[in-house]
């Protein structure tokens, strides 16, 4: 059970999920970011408004947050969003790593209104050669040598 703050910032995120879709950004999905108590990011999905395939409310919250914290993760942060992510949403808050996820509807609501991310999760197991755009792997000696030089390199930041 949600706290009532907690309830409040799901709130936002559905809001946000409404405002985006009845202003023509896209797609019915919200998100906000929250840390410490305080919203630092915010999005709503603009895939059609700005032709950008990446555009998806948590994506661009991500974003926002990571700005406001002028850093690249959001530990000690929870994500609000209206829907539970799609697959690429979900790497991109595995590579931000905050503290939590909370989330409305689920991935079964969104295939019910056409946002079936099904496909996408069976192309993630399927072997290149069964994938619907081929993968085509062409090692090069060049990329290698640059993941060495990464490997071996002093003062790198990792994540």
């Amino acid at each position: 059970m949600l706290k009532d703050a907690e309830k409040q910032f799901l709130e936002m995120a559905i809001e946000l999920s409404r405002k985006g879709m009845q202003g023509g950004s896209g797609g019915p999905f919200g998100c906000i970011v929250v840390k410490d108590g305080k919203i630092i990011g915010e999005g709503y999905n603009k895939v059609t408004s700005s032709n950008d395939p990446t555009a998806h409310a948590e994506v661009v919250a991500i974003r926002e947050a990571c700005k406001t914290l002028n850093d690249f993760q959001l530990g000690g942060c929870d994500i609000y969003t209206s829907c539970e992510p799609c697959p690429m949403c979900l790497g991109a808050i595995y590579w931000a790593r905050p503290d939590r996820v909370i989330y409305a509807n689920t991935k079964e609501d969104a295939a019910a209104i056409e946002f079936d991310d099904d496909f996408i999760y069976k192309e993630i197991n399927a072997t290149m050669d069964d994938r619907r755009i081929p993968f085509i792997h062409a090692p090069h000696a060049d990329a290698l040598l640059v993941f060495k030089e990464w490997k071996n390199m002093e003062g790198k930041k990792k994540y």
